[in-house]
């Protein structure tokens, strides 16, 4: 079914990337709720909701698409839900899943008609390594911000921060570790690098199972948040249009770039189209869908795909154990809380697979500004903005206006000057 000799990899590869690109994304579960907590949603709505839309996200992803990108509520777009929507819009969060819930509907019919597919197609090439390489600088900063490696400066933004901290010493030991592994060329070395890590971490006291290990889901009384019957009416009595159009565009370039970049770093890629586009693409569309009904912000494609994809995913497989383990997630509850709430256990895989995607920048025409320097603005907006729409957005924007200037605007496929005008709208006018 998963086509697993064709794509050379085997049950027990799949299997490890699987447990890999789960353990550096579980944090969702907690950090999700918690951020639209903010916006009054309670804490085990969110929860249920979130491994309901990640399940149904990456069972569509493993099953129709048989790709090695998970789906899940993405950060960032759970902030704007909670702090720009319900919090500058004065709505009830019901109301703003009203909007996720039209976006989500929208987002299907746009997967099913060949715009979504062609965008991959029309993206230009050195874009789509800026992409892959911008994706890697982001998720390696991370990697290193959530272990207060890096931290915050009043002066210049980012400083080192303290190296003899517990989580800095972990970090660095989790990297070696790993590193070594990696450089011996063991199988499953990001994950064995992350079950060492986390044998030191509880060592030290730094990993606890206080609350224990096993807890049952809770759902709460009133379980379906957006009436799907109400929810287009709504959106047209508060006037939501340019939160739907928000969150379409972001949702649209967030879930596109993100598996360009990961089918890139797998090579997935059939020159510059994606096999099995539309499936793809459908599976955030339905899982945004399902979700806002339940009770959560957006999903998206999750860029830590990428370390299951170093630990060697190639197909659905490594999709369809991640969702076999965040439905099992909801019956542990205190130990995944536990796992992710310890960044530094899963921040040496991301700084590592970070590394990795940032080869893509050797593939890109440096001698050629017009192609360079979109490609550069996206690489370094990324991480600076923390977005990875942002990034494109801005990289889409130079594109065309350096090729018209060069007098080599017929070589643009049309649909980057839609999407530029469109971006340049949203940065423009509707940016928060």
């Amino acid at each position: 079914m998963f086509k697993l000799t064709e794509n050379g990899t085997n049950v027990r590869t799949e299997v490890l990337a699987g447990i890999t690109t789960f353990f550096t994304m579980v944090y969702i579960v907690v950090v999700n709720p918690v951020i639209l907590a903010d916006a009054g949603v309670p804490f085990d709505q969110v929860f249920t909701a979130t491994i309901l839309a990640t399940v149904v996200g990456c069972l569509w992803m493993a099953l129709f698409a048989n790709y090695p990108i998970a789906i899940a509520p993405g950060m960032g777009l759970n902030a704007y839900f909670a702090y720009s929507v319900v919090g500058g819009q004065h709505i009830s969060y019901t109301t703003a899943f009203a909007a996720v819930f039209v976006a989500g509907i929208i987002f299907v019919i746009l997967s099913l008609t060949p715009i979504r597919e062609k965008l991959i197609e029309a993206i230009p090439e050195n874009l789509k390594h800026g992409i892959t390489a911008g994706i890697g600088l982001f998720i390696a900063f991370i990697g290193l911000r959530l272990t207060k490696i890096i931290v915050a400066d009043p002066v210049n933004l980012v400083r080192l921060g303290d190296l003899h901290s517990a989580s800095a010493l972990l970090t660095i030991l989790g990297l070696a570790v790993t590193l070594i592994l990696m450089v011996l060329r063991v199988n499953g070395a990001l994950f064995f690098g992350m079950i060492i890590t986390g044998i030191v971490a509880f060592f030290t006291g730094q990993l606890s199972f206080d609350k224990g290990f096993l807890s049952f889901p809770s759902l709460p009384e009133g379980f379906m948040v957006a009436n799907p019957i109400t929810a287009l009416g709504d959106v047209v009595h508060h006037s939501l249009y340019a939160v739907v159009f928000s969150f379409i565009l972001v949702t649209i370039f967030d879930t596109t770039g993100t598996m360009v970049g990961v089918a890139n770093q797998a090579g997935l890629m059939k020159g510059d189209k994606l096999p099995r586009a539309r499936h793809a693409l459908l599976s955030d569309s339905v899982a945004t869908a399902i979700g806002a009904m339940f009770g959560t912000s957006p999903t998206t494609a999750y860029i830590e795909s990428t370390s299951g994809v170093a630990a060697g995913g190639r197909t659905g497989l490594t999709t369809l154990t991640v969702a076999v383990l965040f439905i099992l997630s909801a019956f542990f509850g205190p130990l995944v809380g536990a796992v992710s709430g310890i960044s530094a256990i899963t921040s040496p895989a991301l700084i590592i697979v970070g590394s990795l995607m940032m080869g893509n920048i050797a593939k890109i025409r440096w001698s050629e500004l017009e192609e360079a320097f979109p490609a550069f603005l996206t690489i370094l907006a990324m991480p600076l903005t923390s977005s990875i729409s942002t990034g494109i957005a801005l990289g889409f924007i130079s594109y065309p206006l350096l090729k018209l200037v060069k007098g080599k605007g017929r070589d643009v496929h049309p649909l980057v000057y839609v999407f530029a005008v469109l971006f340049f709208i949203q940065l423009a006018f509707l940016q928060h």
